[in-house]
């Protein structure tokens, strides 16, 4: 069978995509848009120009895809292109972490065609229909297969998005990246693997396949296990870079952890918690970067008082910072409780009550590691000595950048009506 005459490249515009390719090309924008005062003394910037705006517009492209081959050669490319910005500083440690990020992603990668390769032979469809294009029978027929196929695609394409084992890529690649590639990574690129695991179980296999299922525990338990981990991890870490790359592990799994749960409210949360996260995230790793670059400090100890000399920069890191952990009337809070009240409407068992336990001990710590950055910026004590930092605002081509994806953030919260609505178009058609 020649999988390019029977699957073509072929694309096509559904509310799905639509979500995922307007949230990618504001984040793009704004960290693009933040590139020009942040990257003015770099080398090699149209090197970084060109490979940033072919990242942007392969993982636009890919929100289109109509089957899973056209969405697979999608991801490998984007994987090319963003590695490239990784690398850019062209020391070591970006070298090894854009190696890591390469080895990473085709391990995750490889694991997924291999799940698709036996898909297509034995149900013979990698269309992408709603509620699932392939026939139940398959399922019927091949039951130990079509699962061990099912979650080494949810592997597959977990390993983008950071799930636990797979994750280490994420604390190494984010720090060796200028920042507004950092941006793009936790925020945008990331959802690529989101976006995958959407694509297989609700418009290819569909849920009722996976549903009550020994892949859907497995899944439930690395999420969960993901969520907690990568928590933990941030709240240790003390480089600020490598805390917030911590926590984006932790929150993706926010989101896988709800599509696991297969139901309406779940889902709903689960693409709230992509926009919502996505939003702060890139606000929060621009904050570090202008941070880092005015200041001169990477670790978040040697940020006291930070707030003194640049209080706009770290007003947006508080308030991303708010929605990151849940706090109303921000995004975060509403993706949250639509993830805790899925969970708990379900009939899952113990998972209906450890998963929002969980996300609800994950919300504590996000507050443990996030704040103290706050407290200590605008509170540093009266010991503090003014003089002894240096840094500025930064100029108007980074910050209004970070003060949009801030207000996004929470509009997200204040006025979720429009976009639940329009959410509710997709899962109309797949429960």
């Amino acid at each position: 069978m020649n999988v390019f005459t029977t699957f073509p490249l072929a694309f096509k515009i559904d509310s799905l995509g639509i979500i995922f390719a307007a949230f990618v090309l504001i984040v793009f924008i704004a960290a693009g848009i933040y590139s020009f005062e942040y990257m003015k003394e770099e080398r090699k910037k149209a090197r970084y120009g060109i490979f940033f705006c072919l990242a942007m517009l392969v993982e636009t492209v890919m929100c289109f895809a109509a089957n899973m081959v056209t969405f697979y050669m999608c991801f490998e490319l984007l994987t090319v292109t963003s590695m490239v910005l990784v690398v850019h500083e062209e020391t070591k440690e970006a070298i090894m972490a854009t190696l890591k990020y390469l080895l990473f992603s085709l391990a995750g990668a490889y694991s997924a065609l291999f799940g698709i390769y036996f898909l297509l032979k034995y149900a013979g469809n990698l269309e992408f229909v709603p509620g699932g294009s392939v026939d139940s029978s398959v399922f019927a027929e091949h039951p130990d297969l079509m699962l061990i196929v099912s979650i080494c695609i949810i592997l597959g394409f977990g390993v983008k998005a950071g799930m636990f084992p797979m994750h280490a890529w994420l604390p190494t690649a984010h720090p060796a990246a200028p920042a507004p590639a950092s941006a793009i990574l936790s925020a945008g690129i990331v959802k690529a693997g989101i976006l995958g695991i959407i694509r297989f179980i609700y418009y290819v296999i569909g849920i009722e396949n996976i549903r009550g299922t020994w892949v859907q525990t497995v899944w439930m338990i690395i999420a969960l296990v993901t969520v907690f981990m990568g928590s933990m991890l941030a709240y240790r870490e003390p480089v600020l870079k490598k805390r917030l790359a911590y926590s984006t592990v932790s929150q993706l799994s926010y989101i896988t952890f709800g599509l696991a749960v297969m139901n309406e409210d779940s889902f709903k949360g689960s693409i709230l918690h992509v926009l919502s996260h996505g939003f702060v995230k890139a606000v929060l790793f621009l904050v570090a970067g202008a941070i880092i670059h005015y200041m001169g400090v990477t670790r978040v100890e040697d940020m006291r008082g930070v707030g003194k000399k640049m209080p706009i920069t770290l007003w947006c890191y508080t308030i991303a910072s708010l929605g990151l952990i849940g706090i109303p009337p921000t995004g975060g809070f509403v993706s949250k409780w639509y993830l805790a009240t899925g969970a708990l409407k379900s009939d899952l068992g113990i998972f209906a009550v450890i998963g929002p336990v969980i996300l609800l001990i994950s919300a504590l710590l996000t507050a443990g590691y996030l704040l103290p950055l706050t407290i200590n910026g605008f509170l540093p004590g009266d010991d503090f000595d003014e003089k002894s930092i240096k840094g500025r605002e930064p100029g108007l081509l980074m910050l209004i950048p970070m003060i949009i994806l801030t207000v996004l953030s929470l509009i997200i919260g204040l006025l979720p009506g429009s976009i639940l609505t329009f959410i509710g178009q997709i899962t109309g058609t797949l429960f």
